[in-house]
């Protein structure tokens, strides 16, 4: 019993020094009719130990409130104002008189949010983004007030054009050099941060059969490894959070720091908002407090402090929208708490995610949703294999891709960028290697194979499909129905399980009079000047496979090409 004690001591004392890794603040909406007056939620505030909050506007009486609290505050100029605020610098200075200076420093103002996620903003004020945020700053500078207080802009992960793998994070290219290079150029030269909304309830509730509660909760679970760089990240959060260090770092921001603005998980919803409950955001919620306070950083930036704003303080009965919508709070409006979590560090020594029996999750994959996988017949061997379904569109492909590679655990290294399988560079292809490796590793069980439609099983390996590039055949200016006819013709002699017609379509034997007709294929190859991909019809030869190769030579029969047949090894695709 001493060594616990002694440990627990150790425990408490390790929580303490942790405290100043990270921050936790809430978001204060008001969009109700039924919330307590601002006086009362700046008491609530402080008894229970919140040192941030953010605001979505510059109420007088909030502001006033909070004067004098102790509480920084952040606070936000609406997206309807930008247009002003980036057009006129006279705008910028009143606006920054009358609703910061006018409170500053009795309420600790200690930055300002220039407008909220514009960049989904339907209103398009994208291109009014960064000239507010600099007229802003100026008027800041003019009230003596730009060492105290930062100016920054929530984002969403929406402006991300790819977030998975994180390491392969990056801002979506349209905004690239018009937005994102002047803004983090802006919070460079103002020693300021990159504002971030980040809802792994919104992953998980799009995909709940491919992402893993635990993953999502911060609960146990064996984690998702990076296939770039081989970092192990147990969260949905630090794997977003990461994503969107990823793209400022491959912009050369890496010197940028962020402050997570809005996280959240909804305690009810609609049937159809996977993951939605009183349980799920206790534990989210929870489990992210503890993370913050007592983790330190994110994989990628180990060392970096963490502040996080959840939302959202109160249930807001008048916010449009899905029931989830009015159900973020972490308050009733009558004060009381929807469940409980702490927020402090002292706190946190008697939390406990009490976890349900039933929302643990696991692996999601390994019994089929509505189907089995596929119908098949196993080759001689009694060996099968698992393959992308072109007509699941991409929808479907692309996060069944990312869970086989991320939290399926399949080897996706070859089909990284210059590894030995990358080519053909298309989504089915790298599905279908990530698929086959998914279920191989499950030791082809039933289910396994089946990914939400977007897989099935076939008698032909398809590790031993190698492709070719038809560009030889594009001097000869073929239309695709005399490269379809060679390549069926072929495929006859070598008992051909596919036929890939890049960019976009496998064609299987039972298609074959779609790629003959050409109705597949958009055109002829010399209207497109694209370089285009067949799969090689292969037969299996133990260790080895068959080659088709076709060379600019016309054969007996009149057809562009001929067949030499090449041993390939084990490396191939």
């Amino acid at each position: 019993m001493e060594r616990l004690s002694l440990s627990f001591v150790f425990l408490v004392l390790s929580l303490i020094s942790l405290a100043d890794c990270g921050s936790i603040g809430v978001n204060y909406g008001r969009i109700a009719n039924n919330l307590p007056p601002a006086t009362k939620v700046v008491q609530l505030l402080k008894s229970q130990g919140i040192e941030r909050v953010k605001v979505y506007d510059t109420d007088p009486a909030v502001l006033k409130s909070l004067s004098g609290s102790g509480i920084k505050v952040t606070v936000d100029l609406p997206n309807e104002l930008l247009l002003s605020a980036a057009k006129r610098q006279s705008f910028a200075y009143t606006w920054v008189q009358k609703n910061v200076a006018a409170y500053y420093p009795s309420t600790q103002i200690e930055a300002i949010a220039v407008g909220n996620e514009v960049f989904a903003d339907p209103n398009n004020t994208t291109r009014f983004l960064v000239p507010a945020m600099k007229n802003i700053h100026e008027a800041l500078v003019k009230y003596k007030l730009d060492s105290a207080i930062k100016v920054s802009s929530p984002i969403a992960l929406s402006a991300l054009q790819n977030s998975y793998p994180a390491s392969s994070g990056s801002f979506r290219p349209e905004f690239i050099e018009p937005v994102f290079k002047p803004l983090l150029d802006f919070l460079r030269k103002t020693g300021s941060y990159l504002m971030v909304n980040a809802y792994p309830f919104f992953a998980y509730g799009s995909l709940p059969n491919l992402i893993s509660l635990d993953y999502a909760l911060f609960r146990e679970n064996p984690g998702v490894v990076d296939s770039n760089n081989g970092l192990r990240y147990l969260s949905l959060f630090d794997a977003q959070i990461d994503a969107v260090f990823a793209a400022m770092s491959a912009l050369k921001y890496d010197d940028i720091k962020m402050v997570v603005t809005e996280t959240g998980w909804p305690s009810k919803g609609d049937p159809n908002e996977a993951g939605a409950s009183l349980e799920n955001a206790a534990a989210y919620n929870g489990n992210l407090v503890r993370r913050v306070l007592t983790g330190g950083g994110t994989p990628l930036r180990p060392h970096a402090d963490l502040t996080v704003y959840l939302f959202a303080l109160f249930n807001e009965n008048n916010k449009p929208g899905p029931t989830s919508e009015r159900n973020y709070g972490l308050f009733y409006p009558n004060e009381k708490k929807v469940y409980e979590i702490p927020f402090t560090v002292q706190g946190l020594k008697n939390y406990r995610d009490k976890q349900s029996p039933v929302t643990g999750s696991g692996e999601r994959l390994t019994t089929p949703v509505g189907g089995g996988g596929g119908n098949y017949s196993a080759s001689a061997s009694g060996q099968t294999w698992c393959v992308a379904n072109g007509e699941a569109g991409k929808a479907k492909l692309q996060p069944a891709l990312d869970y086989a590679c991320g939290e399926g655990g399949a080897d996706c290294h070859p089909i990284q960028p210059g590894s030995t399988c990358f080519d053909p560079n298309t989504l089915e292809a790298h599905a279908s290697y990530a698929f086959n490796s998914y279920y191989q590793k499950k030791g082809r069980l039933i289910g396994t194979c089946y990914f939400g439609g977007a897989g099935y099983v076939v008698s032909q390996p398809p590790s031993s499909y190698s492709y070719l590039s038809l560009s030889h055949v594009l001097h000869f200016h073929v239309s695709y129905a005399l490269v379809a006819h060679l390549v069926e013709y072929y495929c006859e002699l070598l008992a051909c399980a596919f036929v890939y017609w890049g960019p976009d379509s496998w064609c299987t034997p039972g298609q074959r009079r779609t790629a003959r007709d050409g109705r597949n294929f958009g055109g002829p190859f010399y209207d497109t000047g694209w370089t285009y991909w067949a799969s090689i019809c292969t037969i299996s030869l133990g260790s080895v496979s068959s080659l088709l190769v076709i060379e600019e030579e016309e054969d007996e029969d009149g057809v562009v090409g001929v067949v030499e047949e090449l041993n390939l090894d084990d490396d191939d695709c």
